[in-house]
């Protein structure tokens, strides 16, 4: 057994929070970025967030590689080599001209993402943690995500106050190379044979693909990529342009948000900073209740904020309450949709199956953002794309609740 995983409180849990607080940081200020690029260049709202989402796209696709890659040849060696891609990503964009180099270079960064982020971090500490730590450790590291998204986009907002966002950009890269200097701490698992790899991979992955339960995980995580992403990319902007002026009067001008366009920011940080909460307090209750009616009940809160926020008039208020609320269920999915993975499937190839299903959960980011873009400039406004939104998420309400909450054996 594992030295560290009788305890909750691990190296590896405390490296790999830190890794993702500063990675998922980055990842989440990108919206921010999305009006001063356009403004620089002139381009129209769907090139960049054709940008973004083909981001979403390459972390997807990253995802399932990188996982597999990490149980054959060990996960500190892939971590380095997906912060590689992060750095060489973002250094590179800030010499982009045109839309298609700039989005050839946001797929390069998705990649770094993928090697970096959630999935690979998620298995590392999965594996070193005891069952009966597992859904909370993990809901500590998803919570670090939070953290990093608290703090991600004012950092960027402020740091764009002072430099262009191609200096921010290399800020961010700077930042990456100094958090990697954790990665050490991250235990390194054995590494099996080639052959077993290949065998014992191939037998798991044909279980999971003829067991409904994957093919009903793996859809339900489509509505949660979308949400978020959309949110991530184009809040932000939807609030800046949407929402009604703050009043000098209120509570928000006295925190200095006196803008919608700061509002934004502030929206996002206030979404990571009660989610720090959600997404630990949704790991207790993976280790009470069986995870699948908490997912549909995530997925079915989330269907209600999405329908009381688009209904009512667009205001400071109601952009707060909305980011609290929405914030307390923002990755609360996570902990809970790997934790289901590790119960049906075991630890062993956590990663790749974690992996596989987080490819629709970057589909649907994919279409969040690109639609987001795409529908802003078909019709003025994000109206369309919130219900799209609102329609997936009750949708994955529905399609957890059949899902068989047992262990399955795979090798």
């Amino acid at each position: 057994m594992n030295k560290y995983n009788s305890s909750l409180i691990t190296p590896v849990l405390l490296a790999g929070s830190i890794i993702i607080i500063i990675t998922f940081g980055i990842r989440g200020s990108f919206g921010v970025f999305q009006i001063p690029i356009e403004n620089e260049f002139q381009w129209l709202r769907v090139e960049f967030s054709l940008a973004l989402a083909i981001q979403n796209l390459g972390w997807g696709i990253g995802a399932p590689i990188f996982g597999a890659l990490g149980e054959k040849f060990g996960d500190r060696k892939l971590i380095i080599a997906g912060a590689f891609c992060y750095v060489i990503g973002l250094i590179l964009s800030t010499f982009a001209q045109n839309p298609l180099t700039h989005q050839f270079l946001e797929f390069i960064i998705g990649f770094g993402i993928a090697g970096t982020g959630m999935g690979m971090i998620l298995a590392v500490v999965g594996r070193a943690s005891s069952e009966k730590n597992r859904s909370m450790a993990l809901g500590i590291v998803t919570a670090a995500g939070s953290v990093g998204q608290m703090i991600g986009a004012p950092i960027a907002q402020a740091l764009l106050n002072t430099y262009n966002w191609q200096q921010v950009f290399i800020i961010f890269a700077l930042s990456i190379i100094i958090v990697m200097l954790a990665v050490p701490f991250l235990k390194n698992n054995p590494v099996a044979t080639k052959k077993e790899i290949e065998i014992s991979l191939m037998k798991v992955l044909g279980n999971a693909f003829k067991d409904p339960n994957f093919s009903m995980i793996f859809l339900g995580f489509f509505a949660c990529g979308y949400q978020l992403a959309f949110v991530s990319a184009h809040f932000p902007a939807m609030i800046t342009e949407m929402c009604s002026a703050i009043s000098s009067t209120s509570i928000l001008h006295y925190l200095s948000v006196s803008s919608t366009s700061s509002l934004g920011a502030f929206a996002i940080a206030l979404i990571g900073f009660t989610n720090i909460f959600g997404t630990i307090y949704a790991g207790w209750l993976g280790q009470r209740f069986q995870k699948k009616y908490l997912l549909a009940g995530v997925y079915a809160l989330r269907t209600l904020i999405g329908l009381l926020f688009i209904i009512f008039p667009i205001t400071p208020l109601s952009v707060v309450l909305f980011s609290i609320f929405m914030g307390s269920l923002w990755l609360a999915t996570v902990p809970l949709t790997s934790g289901l993975i590790a119960h049906i499937y075991g630890l062993r190839y956590m990663g790749t199956l974690y992996g596989l299903v987080f490819l629709s959960h970057q589909l649907g980011s994919f279409l969040g953002v690109w639609m987001g873009g795409r529908l802003y400039d078909a019709t003025g406004d994000y109206t369309l794309v919130w219900w799209i939104g609102i329609g997936v998420s009750a949708f994955s309400t529905l399609i957890h609740l059949p899902i068989k909450e047992k262990r399955l054996q795979t090798i």
